[in-house]
C-alpha cells in the first residue's frame, strides 16, 4: 500500500501532474456547485468545445495557445448568454448549436493546417507532460479565480438559486452572470493541459451533482464536491502510473464512480432509500 503512493512519486514528472491535477480539480469542483445549482451542465460543454478554434487560431498567428482558447471561450459564454437573454429559442438549444458548431469549426481548421499538435492531447489532455512553467501558469489562472468566487459565494448562491430574490435585494445579477461566465472560462483554459477539451466538462459536472445529492447545504455541497474531486485526481494519477492507463480518463472514471453510492444512498432521496 506505502507503495502505491511513493513508487509514483520518486518521478518529477509525477510530482507535476499531481499538482496541477489537485489545481484543476479543486477549480473545478467549486465552479461545479454553482454549474449544477444554475442548471449550466452544457454551458460547461459549450465553453471547453468552443476552445478549439481559438487554440487553432492562436497557432496560426504565433500566439499563446491559451491566450486563443481563452478568446474563444469567453466570446462563446458571453454571446451563449446574450442570445439566451434576446432570443426565444431554449437555452438548452442554443448551448447545442454554439457549442456543436464552434467544436466542428475547430476540427475543420485543424485537420487543414500542418502543425505539430497532438489532437488527443488537446481533447484528452496531458496530466503526466506538463512542465512546472505550465504547473505555475494554472496555478495563477485558478487560485485567483476560486478566491473570487468563494468570496462571493453568497451572492452568486442566490444568483443561481433564486435570481429574481437577488434582483429585488439590490445585487447586480448581469454581473453575476458575466462574473461567473468568465470565471469559466478561465478554469476551462487552466484546465486544458491536464483535462483536455472534451473530459474537463465531466470534471465541471460531476463533482457539484455528487455534493448536491450527498448534502442538503450549500457549504457542506461544495466541501464534499472538493474532496471528492480531489480525492478522485490523486488516486487517478497515482493509479495510472501502476495501470499504465491514461491519466485524465481514469480521474474521470473514478468521479463516476464516487456518483453511484452518492446516487443510491443520498439523504435528499437515493435510488436505494426510495426503494
Amino acid at each position: 500500500m506505502i507503495g502505491f503512493f511513493t513508487d509514483p512519486l520518486a518521478h518529477e514528472f509525477m510530482w507535476r501532474g499531481l499538482v496541477v491535477a489537485v489545481l484543476v480539480a479543486a477549480s473545478c469542483a467549486v465552479l461545479s456547485c454553482f454549474m449544477v445549482l444554475k442548471g449550466w451542465s452544457l454551458m460547461g460543454d459549450a465553453v471547453s468545445h468552443a476552445v478549439l478554434p481559438g487554440i487553432v487560431l492562436a497557432f496560426l498567428g504565433g500566439l499563446p495557445l491559451k491566450l486563443g482558447a481563452l478568446a474563444a471561450g469567453l466570446s462563446c459564454a458571453l454571446a451563449t448568454g446574450y442570445i439566451r437573454r434576446n432570443s426565444r429559442v431554449r437555452e438548452d438549444a442554443v448551448l447545442a448549436i454554439v457549442f456543436a458548431g464552434m467544436f466542428a469549426l475547430g476540427l475543420v481548421m485543424f485537420v487543414k493546417v500542418d502543425t505539430n499538435l497532438h489532437l488527443n492531447h488537446i481533447l484528452f489532455g496531458n496530466v503526466l507532460g506538463v512542465s512546472w512553467r505550465e504547473v505555475a501558469e494554472t496555478a495563477a489562472v485558478v487560485l485567483p479565480v476560486v478566491a473570487v468566487v468563494l468570496a462571493r459565494r453568497r451572492d452568486l448562491m442566490l444568483y443561481c438559486f433564486d435570481p429574481g430574490q437577488a434582483r429585488a435585494i439590490g445585487l447586480d445579477v448581469r454581473r453575476l452572470e458575466v462574473g461567473l461566465l468568465v470565471g469559466l472560462a478561465l478554469t476551462i483554459v487552466a484546465a486544458l493541459s491536464a483535462a483536455g477539451i472534451i473530459l474537463v466538462v465531466a470534471m465541471l459536472i460531476a463533482p457539484g451533482a455528487i455534493g448536491f445529492v450527498a448534502t442538503r447545504r450549500f457549504d457542506a455541497m461544495m466541501a464534499v464536491a472538493c474532496a471528492v474531486s480531489v480525492t478522485a485526481s490523486v488516486l487517478g494519477v497515482l493509479g495510472s502510473f501502476h495501470l499504465d492507463v491514461a491519466t485524465a480518463p481514469l480521474i474521470v472514471v473514478l468521479q463516476a464512480l464516487f456518483f453511484v453510492p452518492a446516487a443510491l444512498f443520498s439523504p435528499r432521496g437515493g435510488v436505494w432509500r426510495r426503494g
